[in-house]
């Protein structure tokens, strides 16, 4: 099999970089507030993609995720239970819960080994300054934060991913978009960009059983980023 050489690797960030479920849970739990917090961990995370769809379909102007993980707050508080008990000032501070992510076990490791051969950025739908607070705080080697911010279009977008090859002057064949998410994976397949499937069985927390088999279409598929990083000869 003949390993590709790309000249870039975009990495989508929430669920195949960072563990939002397990960190978002234990803010959570650290505020006591009598509620299941890996529920709530899902439930936010569920109004996600129908908050960026308003975006997308031009219901709503360009908002950014800080922004759209608000709104999304400020509707399940409600629906757990417990509004009157999060202030305006502890709204704020929760909803930055986003920017203190931590990274799955393998990350440093494996971006380290991929960084030494290859150009690293960001390909997320979460804000710059959302992504600059978490590579600082994780210690996340990226040669360049890249976000749907700077191209106003939100993946699943072709402008994100073109916009990516646009930036380093690359044929998309020479981008390869990691994700543990099919959904972005086939987007950047279908703007001749190459791609690779890492596995996050857990990304979902403990109950959710989420499929992570390799697909015919992926130009990779890895168990971690260490084994990425092993697979490109890192």
């Amino acid at each position: 099999m003949l390993v590709p050489s790309p000249a870039v690797l975009a990495f989508d960030v929430f669920g195949t970089v960072v563990d939002w479920y397990g960190s978002i849970e234990r803010e959570i739990d650290a505020l006591a507030l009598g509620i299941d917090a890996g529920a709530f961990a899902l439930a936010w995370r569920t109004g996600y993609k129908p908050a960026m769809a308003r975006v997308r379909s031009g219901e709503l102007g360009w908002t950014k995720i800080d922004v759209l993980h608000r709104m999304i707050l400020d509707e399940i508080i409600d629906r757990f239970g417990v509004g009157d008990r999060l202030d305006e000032a502890a709204r704020r501070r929760l909803n930055l819960a986003w920017h203190r992510l931590d990274p799955w076990p393998d990350v440093i490791e494996g971006l380290g080994r991929l960084r030494r051969r290859f150009m690293l950025c960001t390909l997320s739908n979460g804000n710059l300054g959302l992504l600059a607070d978490m590579a600082k705080r994780a210690g996340l080697p990226w040669d360049l934060i890249l976000s749907a911010e700077v191209f106003r279009h939100y993946k699943p977008d072709r402008e994100a991913y073109l916009g990516v090859c646009e930036v380093f002057d690359i044929a998309p064949t020479d981008m390869m978009m990691v994700a543990a998410h099919h959904d972005d994976l086939e987007a950047a397949r279908a703007c001749g960009c190459l791609t690779a499937h890492v596995e996050r069985p857990r990304e979902y927390g403990p109950t959710v059983n989420k499929d992570v088999s390799p697909r015919p279409g992926n130009d990779l598929h890895a168990t971690d980023l260490i084994d990425l990083a092993r697979q490109l000869g890192c």
